[in-house]
């Protein structure tokens, strides 16, 4: 016999799906939704639907927005891009007011065991913006993990003959985490004490 009815049991599994997110957290967010107005609900499912409707990525960057472009490539001038593995990676770093310049959202990094190779990731796209422009340093901002060292290596073997500085984070963060979840102070000083590579 099932624990839940079958909506129940299907809005579970739903939320089940959603990373970092367990059967019982699964079962208090199906809770919730039962215990929530119908205008709750409503506002609820258009903002789920609106993201998937309105959100986009940057042409440029390649980051989330709600536009062609995206706000930072379009307020922004720089002569250094920030190169992530995600948007949620720029996120990070946004927050920290620090970096002033633009990024460039590879949405991955090379990990062979896993069949990406640097024809799945944006790294042709990174080239072409750096054939185009007057940028004078590229920052590698990839998790410091296997995948991520290893994608920042080949990034700076490519720009290194375009006479453009390539630099890495230093690694105040932890080997094996992600940028995402680091704490700002943490960040913050990996972001300054950045490393040649």
């Amino acid at each position: 016999m099932d624990i839940f009815i079958e909506p129940i049991g299907k809005l579970v599994n739903e939320f089940s799906k959603l990373p970092g997110v367990g059967k019982k957290t699964a079962q208090r967010y199906a809770y919730k939704i039962i215990d929530m107005s119908d205008e709750e609900v409503r506002e609820f499912v258009e903002a789920v639907t609106g993201v998937k409707r309105r959100v986009r990525y940057c042409e440029i960057c390649g980051n989330f927005s709600e536009e062609k472009t995206c706000g930072i490539c379009k307020s922004r001038e720089s002569d250094a891009i920030c190169v992530v593995k995600e948007p949620k990676d720029v996120a990070a770093i946004e927050k920290l007011h620090e970096f002033k310049g633009v990024y460039h959202v590879l949405h991955g990094v090379i990990d062979p065991m896993a069949g990406v190779g640097p024809n799945d990731i944006r790294v042709k796209e990174l080239l072409a913006r750096l054939q185009k422009g007057n940028v004078k340093e590229v920052i590698v901002a990839t998790n410091p993990d296997v995948s991520g060292d290893a994608t920042a290596m080949y990034i700076a073997k490519l720009i290194k003959p375009l006479d453009i500085t390539v630099t890495r984070l230093a690694h105040g963060i932890p080997v094996g985490s992600e940028i995402e979840y680091t704490d700002d102070v943490t960040l913050t000083r990996a972001f300054v004490e950045r490393n040649k590579i």
